[in-house]
């Protein structure tokens, strides 16, 4: 039999996989320089460790729950034995134009960085083994679950949320909407730092915090584009769309910030960066590269707004999780519905072009539907942990540095004397514009 293996399609894959796989440690260098120094490797290794853990489980039973049949008609689980271990897998498959193997990598990474976001909420305060097994425990009952709700598009077998038609192309629900919810259910569990918000806790080096800015944005054009599973028309439209819909988006961030405190910081560029990117990630195939502008700046001024609400709502988001990946994520994926056009790929019509509110209502009840099965799962997740071996580090460790005592070791070594006096000095204006 002729095999319909597409060796273009399958380069964009591998390619594509590792774009987001890059976009891991840039989550790690962008949370890293927004916090403080005696706390960088701890919220670094955070990032990583997850990337470990999830990693592992994903080949054991990830996979399988996210992609396998669902049980009976539900669509709410797959199959946790149907690809136990992978199984059967590296079978070359003649129907498929890439194989199965690759697909299985790529959406590993998406697990991966899905469960990494919501540790920029805890930074400064959380034990790194509570953290471990808070990874493993989120990522087994709530992120594989949601992932087959959204991501198995089988019209038989797959997941609810796809059989009702939601449009979410690259995880506006399933990664941002679900980490977001997530992070705000953590802090409300964990509590703030201490001395927050009293006490200023600057981004102790803001060049790295660009650094991974950039990395995510490179990166994201494989988390998008490659969620096409190939290189074709609809893989280039959504290309376009990711990079026009960041641009706008940092232009809002930048233009709120000045408005409201008079400056146009670096740390609002590459946080408006951010906010496009998340906002734009449900919605890449759906609307025109003039929706996408519209989304992009919709989400850098809602985001920019949103960071400064934790002060007002006494919430200690610490890298402002919630800010900018859940309200981005709603962002997107809402105005799915008044923005999609049938011109673009996915070829459906939002109000703003004559669809009428039906796929807007479809919007609305994927991503209150995750907002809402996130929530109460990681409050439970989290009590459990809390409640048991614990999640917060002890005040004297907090005061002192969670690097020392969690991994014993400093991020700047400077001669004799190591890191930390010389770079405690250095700030910026905190998110929101509150000190």
């Amino acid at each position: 039999m002729d095999s319909a293996l597409n060796t273009g399609d399958t380069a964009w894959m591998l390619m594509a996989s590792a774009l987001v796989l890059l976009m891991i440690p840039g989550l790690a260098f962008f949370y890293g320089g927004m916090v403080r120094v005696k706390s960088v490797l701890n919220m670094m290794m955070m990032i990583m460790g997850a990337l470990f853990i999830v990693g592992i489980l994903w080949v054991f039973f990830g996979y399988s729950m996210v992609f396998g049949a669902s049980y009976g008609s539900s669509g709410l689980l797959g199959n946790v034995t149907e690809f136990f271990a992978l199984e059967g897998l590296m079978v070359d498959d003649p129907e498929a134009s890439v194989p199965a193997m690759i697909f299985v990598a790529f959406q590993a990474m998406f697990a991966c960085l899905t469960v990494g976001l919501i540790a920029g909420a805890i930074a400064d305060r959380t034990k790194f083994s509570a953290w471990l097994v808070f990874a493993a425990l989120w990522a087994t009952l709530v992120y594989f679950p949601v992932a087959h709700w959204v991501f198995n598009l089988d019209p038989e077998t797959g997941g609810w949320i796809a059989k009702l038609g939601v449009i979410d192309f690259a995880g506006g629900t399933a990664v941002h909407i679900n980490a977001g919810i997530a992070a705000l259910a953590l802090v409300i569990l964990i509590g703030a730092r201490l001395g927050w918000p009293r006490t200023p806790m600057k981004p102790h080096n803001l060049t790295l915090v660009m650094i991974g800015a950039a990395l995510l944005w490179f990166g994201w054009f494989g988390f998008n584009a490659g969620s096409q599973v190939a290189a074709d028309n609809t893989a280039a439209v959504v290309f376009l769309n990711t990079f026009v819909a960041t641009c706008a988006a940092g232009i809002g961030w930048l233009i709120t910030e000045k408005i409201r405190d008079g400056h146009a910081t670096s740390l609002g560029a590459a946080s408006g960066i951010v906010a496009g990117l998340v906002a734009i990630t449900p919605a890449c195939s759906s609307v025109s590269p003039i929706g996408a502008m519209v989304i992009g700046l919709a989400a850098g001024v809602l985001c920019a707004l949103a960071v400064g609400l934790k002060y007002k709502l006494k919430y200690d988001d610490s890298l402002d999780v919630v800010g900018v990946h859940l309200v981005g994520g709603l962002v997107g994926t809402l105005l799915i519905g008044f923005l999609a056009t049938e011109a673009a790929p996915a070829g459906v019509n939002g109000l703003f072009y004559g669809g009428g509110a039906d796929q807007l209502g479809k919007q609305a009840i994927g991503a209150f539907a995750v907002l809402g099965y996130s929530l109460v799962l990681t409050f439970i997740i989290g009590a459990l942990i809390k409640y048991t071996i614990g999640f917060r580090v002890s005040e004297d460790v907090e005061v002192s540095g969670v690097d020392l005592e969690e991994h014993a070791e400093s991020a700047y070594e400077l001669g004799d004397s190591g890191g930390g006096g010389v770079f405690a000095g250095i700030g910026h204006r905190s998110h929101g514009g509150e000190q």
